[in-house]
């Protein structure tokens, strides 16, 4: 029942929102044969902006999984600024989800970013580095958990080349944080994008999810291809 009215109340947020962009995965990772909705949005403004994506993933029987969002999955962030010129900024952003194995916990973060970018942010590369609050992150001897207070590292890039025909995107993170998976407490998790722009509007291309300590004690590959319409 909560995962049901997690996956409604995502779904509402995003009825409220106008997506910058839509895009659908197709993975081709070991055992995850599957498909995902992404929808993404970044807005700047005067004093800062907002950013959030919303993770959809549809299993299929070939997983022994039910049919249907197995997965939920969202990011919400807001930076601030006083200047158009400022380059270092504040920071705050939410985490939470839901899946078939259990809920995704809720982990909020502070902190600041620095943004460089040429003079047409053909080429943008923000770094971020965040204290990192994650409920129930810490997981005990005898099982038990408590709040951790960890830290994240974050490098979000967008690349456009051939007068923006091709794009390189995405976003690294490394964080502390303990799980049931093994017994390793430092994530990575990066997820590089290339996308081929026939227009403003259509695109191809995939996404390449590189992560270790993840959801194995191991480094894995998960290649994606991928759609994405851009409004």
């Amino acid at each position: 029942m909560k995962k049901l009215l997690f996956v409604a109340l995502v779904l509402a947020f995003v009825s409220t929102m106008k997506a910058q962009n839509v895009q659908l995965h197709y993975d081709f990772g070991e055992e995850r044969q599957m498909f995902t909705t992404t929808f993404e949005m970044f807005k700047p403004d005067k004093m800062g902006s907002t950013f959030f994506f919303i993770d959809l993933d549809y299993d299929t029987d070939k997983r022994g999984v039910d049919n249907g969002v197995s997965l939920a999955y969202m990011e919400i962030a807001r930076s601030f600024k006083w200047n158009e010129t400022q380059k270092l900024e504040p920071r705050i952003e939410f985490n939470s989800g839901n899946a078939y194995f259990g809920a995704i916990k809720n982990a909020w973060l502070v902190g600041a970013q620095y943004t460089f970018n040429n003079a047409d942010f053909s080429k943008i590369l923000t770094v971020q580095a965040n204290l990192k609050h994650i409920q129930d992150g810490k997981i005990n001897e005898d099982y038990s958990q408590e709040n951790l207070l960890g830290f994240q590292l974050t490098a979000v890039w967008g690349l456009h080349f051939a007068d923006r025909k091709i794009s390189v995107t995405g976003f690294a993170d490394f964080w502390r944080e303990d799980n049931y998976f093994n017994d390793e407490k430092f994530v990575f998790l990066a997820e590089p994008q290339f996308w081929y722009n026939f227009n403003k509007t259509i695109s191809l291309g995939t996404e390449i999810e590189m992560s270790n300590n993840f959801a194995d004690d191991k480094f894995v590959i998960n290649p994606t291809l991928a759609a994405k319409w851009t409004f």
